[in-house]
């Protein structure tokens, strides 16, 4: 079976590794897979990318609304499925999804299917809402199975009149978690966090994430900056790469956080940086399932959060993590404070984390599951004048 996932950036991002990590496994089963990515791109995968996944650059495709550039991306898209002819179509994110499917009516006989990482129109102006649900309920009749990584994520497409309930499933997001399981300090901890030799270590809290506007990295900066004198102990590390990196930058240095703040990109070793924290946290206005959730439990290092739909599907408050009021970033700053002052609660949580059952996002699981949907009885609407001659 020829697969062809298309995504609209191809960034170091939880959307981006479930997908590879998808395509990793069904090149392994035997499948020939092929990528297909708009013009943004990490340089990290020109060497990272599963051995065996065939790459292909739309330049035309990006990330912003652009509608005489969409269309010319619909016209390449169409080309480039005629020629490969792949026999599924797996497209991933909002704008890959939306031309991905309008161009899949090139390929007829090609099953369908879209992955579900977040839900776009949630978290978004009114306008938009309208916009992104009149183009969904446009492509989904071009759309075999909906792949959603969280049970919510499905639900809310079936709410807004997208779909129907039979054609949307969960298949979580899958990751290697036997790395996580028992995590060492990072071997450079001290100049990661400017500790000199002979001193204890710090507390530390950890965000890790990519710098895009839906994490809310400088919201958060901005409480932080209100507080931060109640906390001389604490390093905040920021792990991550993104187009809103050099802002985020930017506002640790107005707000005068020099001293409290460490970016420290991608690493290889993210298992370390759980280690190395006390906290885990994420500001997101929009998610499905994070990763970055399970990952930081599979550490053993429990999570503040701020409440989305789907994240109560991994994190459970004051079981494994807090899920705190996602209106108000001054008051989840507090309740960081609060919990790194009280070593007790940090331990009960911390045992809560190491216990949480996290089989659900195995890697075989992910491409098994995935790879079993494209094979469901298609359901699409018989057209009128098929039904006619059938008649």
């Amino acid at each position: 079976m020829h697969i062809a996932h298309l995504v609209t950036r191809l960034l170091r991002a939880g959307s981006e590794e479930n997908t590879l990590a998808t395509c990793q496994w069904q090149v392994e089963a035997g499948h020939r897979v092929t990528l297909i990515h708009g013009d943004s791109h990490d340089p990290y995968w020109q060497g990272n990318m599963p051995e065996g996944v065939e790459r292909i650059a739309v330049p035309e495709m990006v990330h912003a609304v652009r509608p005489m550039q969409d269309i010319r991306a619909v016209a390449r898209l169409r080309a480039l499925y005629r020629d490969i002819a792949p026999d599924v179509i797996h497209t991933h994110q909002s704008k890959a999804g939306i031309l991905g499917r309008i161009a899949a009516r090139a390929v007829p006989d090609a099953v369908v299917a879209h992955g579900i990482h977040i839900v776009p129109f949630e978290g978004v102006s009114p306008a938009k809402r309208a916009l992104y649900i009149a183009a969904e309920k446009l492509v989904a009749r071009r759309t075999d199975v909906f792949i959603g990584v969280s049970e919510s994520v499905g639900r809310a497409y079936v709410q807004a009149g997208i779909t129907r309930r039979g054609r949307v499933h969960c298949v979580r997001s899958g990751m290697d978690l036997t790395r996580f399981e028992t995590p060492q300090l990072p071997g450079d901890w001290r100049e990661l966090l400017g500790v000199p030799q002979g001193n204890a270590r710090p507390m530390v809290a950890l965000m890790m994430a990519a710098f895009e506007p839906r994490k809310r990295h400088v919201a958060f900066l901005q409480a932080f900056a209100r507080v931060a004198k109640t906390m001389p102990d604490l390093k905040l590390l920021l792990a991550g790469r993104g187009p809103e990196e050099a802002r985020v930058r930017a506002a640790v240095r107005d707000l005068g956080l020099d001293d409290k703040v460490v970016f420290c990109g991608h690493r290889p070793d993210p298992e370390a940086l759980f280690a190395l924290s006390d906290l885990s946290i994420l500001t997101s206005e929009r998610e499905g399932v994070p990763r970055v959730a399970v990952q930081s439990f599979a550490a053993g290092c429990p999570m503040l959060v701020q409440d989305l739909p789907g994240l109560d599907e991994v994190v459970q408050h004051r079981d494994n993590g807090w899920i705190s009021d996602p209106t108000d970033m001054d008051a989840t700053v507090r309740q960081m404070c609060r919990l790194l002052k009280d070593p007790m609660q940090l331990a009960r949580l911390r045992r809560g984390a190491r216990a949480a059952d996290l089989s659900d996002w195995a890697l075989d699981a992910l491409g098994a599951r995935t790879t079993a949907l494209y094979g469901l009885p298609v359901r699409r609407p018989v057209p009128a004048q098929a039904q006619l001659v059938a008649a």
